[in-house]
């Protein structure tokens, strides 16, 4: 399946080097097509309706405010369309690109190492070869999660937005052993190595959070001092407010 890839900035970026394959771009910054083409090999085009003419299957990379006009380009010829855009129902993908097949992922940035979450939209049938091809591209990316539409954008609250709570998360771990005297690149070793084994070990343990904390944590011990800690922060409180601001923002 020749794909092309609609934008060219970091989601796409992403996408692109999870799949390891030669891709057909654009973007409006030429440099930056150009710069994805010669990574991940393929070529940076001119034209989005040319990466519409040429490829199995366009992926919408673009900002999601430039849905109908980038529809214009590429709907006489798309052959099937899928968008990554953030706040874009499936709704709005089959009126902007009618009698197409059209779906809707959203990946997190980890799909660039093939350790992501993508949601996909639970979408009616369309053609059955299509719809097939599709989802397993997709797959490849990461572990792949099918929900219906109206639920999509929470899914992107929680996955699509989290790499950067936990890279804020690791950053203040990381400043706290600074204080307390662990240099910082040793500190980040630490801390970013746990975070990381930690997430292997609760898919291994069927993403159990519960039972991976009681092991951790013995009566009155120092993880149950610091658990204490950290709720009376109010980091449940912080990751719901964070869900709410970005829902309301749609």
């Amino acid at each position: 399946m020749k794909i092309g890839l609609i934008g060219s900035g970091n989601m796409a970026r992403a996408v692109a080097r999870g799949w390891g394959r030669p891709v057909l771009c654009t973007d409006p910054i030429a440099e930056r097509a150009q710069a994805l083409a010669a990574e991940v090999g393929g070529e940076a085009l001119a034209t989005n309706a040319e990466v519409a003419q040429r490829a199995d299957l366009v992926v919408l990379c673009h900002k999601p405010a430039q849905l109908a006009a980038v529809a214009e380009e590429l709907a006489p010829h798309a052959k099937a369309v899928a968008s990554i855009l953030a706040a874009t129902s499936l709704a709005a993908l089959k009126e902007s690109y009618p009698g197409k097949p059209v779906y809707r992922f959203i990946p997190s940035l980890p799909v660039e190492v093939k350790q992501g979450a993508v949601v996909q939209a639970d979408g009616p049938a369309q053609d059955a070869a299509t719809d097939e091809a599709v989802s397993e591209l997709f797959a490849e990316l990461g572990a792949l999660v099918v929900l219906p539409d109206g639920l999509v954008d929470v899914a992107m609250g929680l996955m699509s937005c989290a790499p950067a709570y936990v890279a804020l998360v690791a950053e203040a771990q990381i400043d706290a052993g600074v204080r307390r005297g662990i240099p910082a690149a040793q500190g980040a070793e630490l801390v970013v190595q746990t975070l990381a084994g930690t997430a292997e070990l609760l898919r291994q343990r069927g993403n159990d959070t519960v039972a991976i904390r009681r092991e951790v944590t013995s009566p009155g011990g120092l993880t149950a001092r610091g658990l204490d800690a950290l709720e009376r922060g109010g980091i449940r409180a912080a990751f719901s407010d964070a869900l709410d601001a970005v829902l309301e923002k749609r």
